[in-house]
């Protein structure tokens, strides 16, 4: 059972990394950035075609549903069962239902980096805050 929907009009960067590589459903016209890492029983959807922008360097645990027109911010870590239904502040660590941030200590900890990107500094403005 290694069912993964990945339509090909979804953007991905550089490094995308699928652990354990089963029941994956992302829609169309996500935007995934580079050296992310998404596992098991995820959900990103839409209704609307407004689809998620996942950042660079993220880390989604296994089981998180990511509801439409949400935007991850960079070197972000998504706990397991996490429901995503607002933008997620770069670096930070978010994790419950619905998720809401834990803390900045260490973001991004999770990511393997198969890339070698430029260093890139954190801020912690909310991913809406910044233009589009």
């Amino acid at each position: 059972m290694r069912q993964i929907d990945l339509p090909t009009e979804t953007k991905i960067g550089f490094g995308l990394y699928l652990g354990h590589k089963r029941c994956m459903v992302i829609n169309g016209g996500t935007i995934i950035g580079n050296n992310v890492d998404l596992f098991q029983f995820l959900n990103i959807g839409t209704n609307h075609y407004t689809p998620a922008v996942i950042g660079d360097e993220v880390y989604v645990g296994p089981n998180v549903c990511i509801v439409e027109d949400v935007h991850i911010g960079s070197r972000s870590s998504i706990g397991a069962g996490a429901v995503v239904t607002k933008d997620v502040p770069p670096g930070s660590t978010c994790a419950g239902v619905p998720a809401k941030v834990l803390n900045y200590n260490n973001p991004g900890r999770f990511v393997k980096y198969r890339w070698k990107l430029p260093e890139v500094p954190v801020n912690h403005k909310k991913v809406s805050e910044t233009p589009h």
